[in-house]
């Protein structure tokens, strides 16, 4: 019997736009073989720790507020970084997905944050691949924001409350490129 991977999604959702692209993530990333586990860091528990420990692949995913990662994202990566002295987190696959009012809203910053904490932690980064309209224009809303170092999302101006849906269909998307990415890399070992 093989054993599954796990792809694990710490997440913050300020106004619940991060928990929409993390729940379209994870359905894209489950299939045979990949367990996506969804980890909101307002609740984060030992096993939550255990988790991101052991997973093979940690998408990182936050809110951009004001020209940044959410603050509280930030503390849960300072708390993370508990790991670095030990390089406890060498050589898993990482990525990042955020969101904001904007289309720019400056979501690269916060990305780059998310990147650079990867690179730091001996991490192997995993961007998005797909290329929308106009290039396509049959893929209509697909990586809509031109996102390659993360997924970068916008909320919708209507209904209000809402992530774009093709960005929903972006984030499943980059899921199961991150499920395909980790088979790969873990066939490799």
């Amino acid at each position: 019997m093989t054993q599954s991977l796990t792809i694990a999604l710490p997440y913050y959702s300020g106004a619940g736009h991060t928990a929409q692209l993390v729940k379209a993530i994870a359905t894209g990333a489950s299939c045979d073989g990949i367990v996506a586990r969804c980890i909101d860091i307002e609740v984060i528990t030992d096993a939550d720790w255990d988790t991101l420990d052991q997973a093979e692949a940690i998408l990182f995913g936050a809110p951009t507020y004001m020209g940044s990662v959410a603050a509280r994202y930030g503390t849960f990566l300072e708390e993370a970084g508990e790991r670095w002295m030990d390089q406890g987190w060498q050589d898993k696959l990482a990525g990042g997905f955020t969101v904001a009012t904007f289309g720019s809203g400056d979501k690269l910053a916060t990305l780059q944050r998310f990147s650079i904490f990867a690179a730091q932690m001996g991490m192997i980064w995993v961007g998005p691949t797909d290329i929308g309209a106009p290039v396509f224009p049959e893929r209509e809303g697909v990586n809509a924001d031109g996102g390659w170092l993360g997924l970068m999302a916008t909320s919708a101006r209507s209904p209000r409350g809402s992530v774009r849906p093709g960005d929903l269909e972006t984030a499943q998307r980059f899921g199961a490129r991150i499920a395909a990415m980790a088979k790969r890399f873990n066939a490799s070992k």
